[in-house]
Formats: structure tokens, sequence, C-alpha cells
């Protein structure tokens, strides 16, 4: 397989696995939110599930998108990944999802533990911070200022 192929492959991986990763990470703190709202014990326990699945079904999505991610610096070279400014912002930006992604696995702890103190409120602004990372995620990569 030539150079151009594989980056080809490459990036239509990290990009398919990036956008799974996201539709997960968009919709699991939507659960917290009428967890955080219900009074239900049975709504409780059905949301607990699904809040565990989503995480844990996800979590490799977020993995495969950096390992491709990781491949495709691989095949630039280190030459362009050190004078590539834009990679470095976008590159801490993932950071900053990963690390709300593992908060996450916490956030999941206190709802298994019914411990969250937390309002549906505050799930309605903790699920906005993603979309924010990807829109400056996406403009750094395609426009690469």
């Amino acid at each position: 397989m030539n150079e151009l192929l594989l980056l080809q492959w490459l990036t239509a991986l990290h990009i398919a696995f990036m956008v799974a990763w996201f539709a997960g990470i968009f919709y699991l703190p939507r659960i917290f939110v009428y967890h955080a709202e219900s009074n239900e014990p049975i709504v409780h326990a059905q949301l607990k599930v699904m809040e565990r699945r989503l995480l844990y079904f996800v979590t490799p999505f977020a993995v495969l998108t950096i390992v491709f991610g990781v491949a495709i610096i691989g095949i630039y070279g280190m030459d362009w990944f050190r004078l590539s400014t834009w990679l470095h912002i976008k590159i801490a930006l993932v950071l900053l999802l990963v690390g709300y992604h593992l908060y996450c696995f916490k956030l999941l702890a206190d709802f298994k533990a019914d411990r969250n103190t937390r309002s549906g409120r505050w799930f309605r602004v903790f699920n906005e911070a993603p979309v924010i990372l990807l829109f400056a995620i996406v403009i750094l990569a395609v426009l690469k200022p």
C-alpha cells in the first residue's frame, strides 16, 4: 500500500472513530441530566445501566481516534509535527476531551453509588463542553491556521 493510500485510510478511520466517540460523549451527559432530575428508583436503575453501557461502548472509539491520529502524525513525520503549531493546540484540546471523558467515569461512579450532588442544570452546561471542543478541533484540523 502506498503512503498516500495509507494516509487516506488512517484519516478516514480517524474521522469515523472521532464521530462515534463524539456521538457517545454528547449523549452520555444527556442521560446524566435525566438521572439527576428523576426521583424514581426504577428510572434510576435503568439509567445506571444505560450510562455504564454507553460509556464503556464509546471508550474504545476514543482510544482508536487517538491511535489513528498518532499514526497520521507518524506518516507526516516529526519535522511536520514540530512545525505545526495548530496541531499542538489540537492535541491540547483532545487532551481536554480525554480529561472530560475520564471525568465521566467519576460521574458514572457517583450515580452508581447514589451519591450524585449535581443538578440537571449543571449537567446541561457540562454537556456543552464537548460541543465547543468539537468546533475548535475541526476548525484547527481543516483550516490549519
